[in-house]
């Protein structure tokens, strides 16, 4: 009997391009029985540690030197870099067969800068699947994955609640406070808020302004904690950001919001609820600015967010 792959997935960051990055570990492991590992920073390893299809993850903080000895042991027959950056390309020091994401940068910097759309219409998800077909695999259609442990579980004692996500990585991709309030105060059922703890003072702005019905959680519990809580709501409310896709591995009913950022770049709930709406102001010349998001508006008007119609997100 032949000797099952041995692969090594690659992604540092961040949650949701780690989220995006399931369907791949599950593919290698069922369709081929791969023995497969996975590397990523240390912060982002709770994103996978409970996930049945990786063998063994490896982590780190800043540099690859910290595992390469063990990485070079290990002997792998690929890796699957769905990274590809500076820091994913010192692996190639162990000398074992490799391909990676193509990350289309061209086509995204002429879409950000000049606004031609030379995207391909195919998510994130399917070119990071491109990467492995070499590998006789093919797409089981199953969608994204996020495992949680028993420890993640939270009893918040709130029943029939919508969760809104008010973080961001970046300014521009993040709703305005006050926009953000007038959301929640024509939704009539329970708002659950979550984010992290540079998320907690305008959630307590927002808690504070709107009244009993929103109720801040954020800084409160870690993210996989959060995903507990998130997967139970009615639906989720959420920028473009990693609970969005998180959210899409639960089949969540999901209302996205895109400002800065935008879904001809790839990174749309995957194999989304037919619920689903993606919320935006079209025809603004001015975006996408930024693959990722910027800390201020270029233009200094932020139409993109500050246009939101609040009225989209009534049921």
């Amino acid at each position: 009997m032949q000797k099952p792959l041995k692969i090594l997935v690659v992604r540092f960051s961040s949650i949701g391009d780690i989220v995006l990055t399931s369907p791949v570990v599950r593919i290698l492991k069922n369709q081929l029985n791969a023995e497969v590992h996975f590397i990523t920073k240390n912060v982002y390893k709770c994103l996978i540690e409970y996930n049945p299809n990786i063998d063994k993850v490896y982590s780190i903080d800043t540099d690859i030197k910290e595992v390469v000895s063990e990485l070079k042991n290990e002997n792998y027959d690929w890796i699957i870099d769905l990274h590809n950056n500076i820091r994913s390309s010192q692996l190639k020091r162990i000398r074992v067969k490799s391909r990676s994401y193509k990350k289309l940068n061209f086509q995204k910097f002429l879409l950000t800068n000049f606004g031609i759309n030379r995207m391909p219409k195919t998510h994130t998800v399917d070119r990071f699947l491109d990467t492995i077909s070499h590998l006789g695999v093919k797409n089981d259609g199953k969608g994204l994955d996020f495992f949680l442990s028993k420890k993640d579980e939270v009893d918040i004692s709130v029943k029939d609640y919508i969760c809104f996500a008010i973080g961001g990585n970046h300014f521009t991709k993040i709703l305005p406070t006050t926009k953000i309030i007038e959301i929640c105060k024509k939704i009539n059922k329970t708002i659950v808020l979550i984010g992290g703890e540079d998320d907690y003072n305008r959630a307590e702005e927002i808690e504070n302004e709107v009244g009993r019905k929103v109720i801040n959680l954020c800084g409160k519990y870690s993210i996989n904690q959060s995903a507990h809580i998130m997967k139970h709501a009615k639906y989720l409310i959420t920028h473009d950001t990693g609970f969005m896709h998180i959210a899409a591995a639960f089949q969540m009913k999901i209302y996205s919001v895109f400002g800065g950022t935008h879904p001809d770049l790839g990174f749309t709930p995957y194999l989304p609820n037919p619920e689903n709406k993606i919320i935006q102001v079209e025809n603004l010349s001015c975006r996408p600015c930024h693959r990722y998001g910027k800390s201020k508006c270029p233009e200094g008007h932020f139409n993109c967010m500050n246009l939101i119609d609040t009225d989209l997100f009534i049921e």
